[in-house]
């Protein structure tokens, strides 16, 4: 629960500070990390049933 407290709050402040500063280039690029993140972690727990399959 502290894991996706602070997630959160971090992607808050990144939000906040592409409007300060209009940095909207920094949201897509977050986006793009966090899905690449899922992506590995899904991959990772899928893997070991997998390798049973062959």
């Amino acid at each position: 629960m502290r894991l996706f407290k602070h997630l959160t709050r971090l992607l808050r402040d990144i939000v906040i500070f592409a409007k300060e500063n209009k940095a909207w280039w920094i949201v897509p690029i977050v986006v793009v990390l966090l899905l690449t993140a899922v992506i590995i972690v899904a991959g990772q727990t899928v893997a070991p049933f997998i390798y049973t399959l062959f």
